[in-house]
């Protein structure tokens, strides 16, 4: 198939997962904007809380992206076995790295007051940290079953539990948050178990679906070898741990930049929160269309059908650069109606429309970037993703926002054009490594 061709099953696998990732992402906001009816200082908490603990709890994510190509290019093989081996493995992979991801963010709580965080957001962000940590262990059993059904191209039913999940997201916020039905309230600390109270359905309701599916079809999953394959788990790892450094280091650096805009206290801390919520939400679109490339791409190298993978992956591309040349233009057009869904607060509206239209420059890059690195993922290659996400981010985009923020005072806007730079940089060797892979004979993941 071509391009042209290939954009429809795109769309077809894609628009579930769209959905999925808008959900997971509505969580993250709607915390937000049920703490901002507390105060200003409670949404930097959770803020500044939830990035640390994203940063870390991502690397453990990446690490299962492992099974993208894997599952994806053995579901193209019909080898539905090595399917099922695969999530075994990586089940395996999450029950070990959980404790260590935890430890982690217990041990990056007691720094915040080192780096200078504003003392009253200090006080509310630790206790909604030590919360929220509880979360990492069902989030990443829920990742390993999702990669696992998404590769297959299973992706109805992980949409509707990301959708539920935000309905009890919601209600726990109520009760925790607030302290409704009897329960103590806990303000912004409510929210972190609210997360864990959702993510621990996430994970059990993923594990039923999958255990009544091989009851009805009986495809040899309760026949699949439980004990570890060090070798498979070491293939997942091989390839998962370049994403998990790549995932780390893009999720770090935007960490980074809310701790350091964190110094210029609550009204910056907020304002960039909420923009960074509506930047992100418009992310999940292509965060979405780059998961469907991965699997498009990694079915028919499967199928060893190269040129149909080629297709795939710039119909994948194609779609997620329209949608965040969209997202641009209302972020141009319409800042404060978005930001009063928020908050009402007249600095932080006025601070946050600043900030809206620096993210209007980097919403093509940003989309470029993510679904690149997906459509790659597929083809089995991790390792370019990686390097240049440290060379873009790290070197060149966090230095000159920092400059610009501290060392010319352009306050937060200077940080969010570091990422201006960090995010163009990333997507142009991105696009180019894309473009050199499929003109050569593709490896295997499965190989």
């Amino acid at each position: 198939m071509g391009v042209r061709q290939e954009i429809k099953p795109m769309l077809v696998l894609a628009w579930p997962v769209v959905v999925s990732e808008l959900g997971w992402m509505a969580m993250v906001v709607v915390d937000t904007m049920m703490v901002g009816r507390i105060s200003a200082e409670a949404i930097g908490a959770v803020s500044l809380g939830a990035a640390a603990v994203h940063a870390v709890s991502v690397f453990g994510v990446g690490l299962l992206l492992g099974l993208d190509p894997l599952v994806s290019q053995a579901w193209g093989a019909r080898r539905i076995r090595d399917c099922h081996h695969f999530l075994v493995q990586a089940l395996y992979i999450s029950i070990v790295a959980s404790p260590l991801l935890m430890g982690l963010v217990w041990s990056y709580a007691p720094l915040l007051e080192l780096l200078g965080v504003d003392r009253q957001i200090e006080i509310l962000a630790r206790p909604y940290m030590d919360a929220i940590n509880w979360s990492i262990f069902p989030l990443m059993l829920f990742t390993a079953f999702r990669r696992y059904l998404q590769g297959m191209g299973r992706v109805g039913w992980v949409m509707v539990v990301l959708v539920s999940a935000n309905l009890i997201n919601v209600a726990a916020n109520w009760v925790f948050i607030f302290g409704n039905l009897g329960f103590t309230a806990m303000g912004a600390t409510g929210a972190g178990w609210a997360t864990f109270a959702s993510r621990t359905y996430m994970f059990l309701a993923l594990l039923v679906y999958v255990l009544v599916c091989e009851s009805r079809l009986a495809t040899g999953l309760k026949k699949i070898t439980l004990s570890p394959a060090v070798d498979d788990i070491r293939r997942i790892i091989n390839l998962g741990f370049p994403a998990a450094i790549q995932t780390a280091l893009e999720v770090g650096v935007f960490a980074a930049g809310t701790t350091l805009i964190a110094k210029l206290g609550a009204i910056p801390l907020a304002s960039h929160q909420i923009a960074l919520n509506c930047a992100a939400v418009a992310f999940m679109v292509p965060l979405a269309i780059s998961s469907a490339g991965a699997i498009r791409v990694g079915h028919a190298l499967g199928r060893e059908c190269p040129n149909e993978a080629r297709s795939a992956g710039w119909a994948a591309l194609l779609l997620g650069a329209s949608f965040m040349g969209c997202a641009a233009v209302v972020f141009v057009m319409v800042p404060e109606p978005i930001l009063r869904m928020f908050t009402v607060n007249t600095e932080v509206l006025a601070a946050g429309a600043t900030l809206l239209y620096v993210a209007a420059l980097f919403q093509l890059s940003d989309g470029l970037q993510v679904v690149a690195t997906g459509v790659l993922r597929g083809a089995g290659e991790t390792r370019i993703p990686m390097i240049s996400t440290l060379f873009g981010h790290w070197a060149l985009g966090l230095p000159i926002g920092y400059l610009l923020c501290f060392q010319w005072g352009w306050g937060a806007s200077g940080i969010w054009v570091g990422w201006v730079v960090g995010l163009t940089t990333v997507a142009v060797v991105l696009l180019v490594t894309w473009h050199w892979k499929m003109g050569r004979k593709p490896h295997l993941a499965t190989d």
